[in-house]
């Protein structure tokens, strides 16, 4: 009875060790083919393409500590060079800020007027006061000389700006609505305020009683009709080997004078008294280019090295 109890209970225990055998086995090769199934699914293929794109995309666009903005910034920027091309895809998740206007009333494209002309803008409103002097013969810091036509103007320092504002149209408009044109020859001294005018008498006295003195205006840049061409003087003392340009008669503000040498076109600086100065006699008696704030090109050749002397031209800027 012992030894039948002894046999069984080793049937047994080989038993429990068959199991114990088999079982991790058969899990191991239940678990190899749920694998071969799922790997060979097309659903599996498509996640793992899409999982791996996110992983690239998360990638791209993540900056750590030290890459991208100064300051580590973590926001994604688009870069991109002139010569270089965006896709419709970089371009449709680009962001771009909003073109700012910027201090000099500028809209968010920039024009060539814009580009060229100094304080003085077109389409631009200014605000300030007028006051009177007397213009005498009409001369100024500009230079231009004696004139006729006395509806004049100082233009006070800072818009005045180193003579760019000089031969400029502007209307002047009274706080009744009472209007005149005048032409800027001269430049009010420091003492007049940006915005201020200092009337000529007889310009003053189309706004109001010479006896006000000061009034409070609002004026603006003109290109007003007319049927005088544009002049050209050398400065007294001029030469091959230094000179002097001015240009009279201009409807529109003259924004850049050049003269033509043996290696192209020389753009010559501005003086305070308005002549454009070649100190050395580059270009000196050839032709001459002129720019207007409009960014429009007058070029006039034959004008004779003839110091002191006004030499008109054929030609004249367009009206805006």
């Amino acid at each position: 009875m012992r030894m039948k109890e002894t046999r069984q209970a080793a049937r047994r225990r080989r038993h429990r060790l068959r199991l114990l055998t088999v079982t991790p086995i058969a899990l191991i090769a239940v678990g190899a083919l749920v694998t071969l199934v799922v790997a060979f699914s097309p659903d599996h293929k498509a996640d793992a393409g899409h999982s791996a794109a996110s992983a690239a995309a998360g990638s791209r666009g993540t900056a750590t500590p030290g890459q991208g903005a100064p300051g580590g910034s973590a926001s994604p920027t688009a870069i991109r060079s002139p010569d270089s091309t965006v896709s419709p895809t970089a371009a449709a998740h680009a962001t771009t800020a909003p073109a700012r206007p910027s201090a000099s009333h500028t809209s968010g494209t920039v024009s060539t007027a814009a580009s060229l002309a100094g304080r003085i803008r077109p389409g631009i409103g200014y605000r300030g006061v007028a006051t009177t002097y007397d213009a005498g013969t009409g001369d100024g810091a500009c230079s231009f000389g004696p004139s006729d036509d006395l509806m004049t103007a100082a233009m006070n320092h800072a818009d005045y700006e180193s003579s760019k504002a000089c031969g400029a149209y502007v209307l002047v408009r009274a706080a009744d609505g009472a209007t005149v044109t005048v032409r800027i020859t001269n430049e009010c001294p420091v003492g007049c305020a940006p915005g201020q005018l200092d009337l000529s008498a007889q310009a003053f006295a189309r706004l109001a009683n010479p006896t006000a003195g000061r009034i409070p205006i609002t004026w603006k840049l003109l290109s007003p009709s007319t049927s005088d061409t544009i002049a050209v003087r050398y400065k007294t003392g001029s030469s091959r080997w230094w000179c002097a340009v001015q240009v009279i008669g201009h409807r529109n503000p003259v924004a850049r004078l050049e003269l033509r040498t043996t290696g192209g076109w020389r753009q010559l600086p501005r003086t305070d008294y308005n002549y454009f100065l070649a100190d050395n006699g580059g270009g000196c008696g050839g032709a001459i280019r002129i720019t207007d704030i409009y960014g429009e090109r007058l070029t006039v050749s034959g004008i004779a090295l003839r110091p002191d002397t006004v030499q008109p031209t054929r030609v004249q800027f367009a009206r805006h």
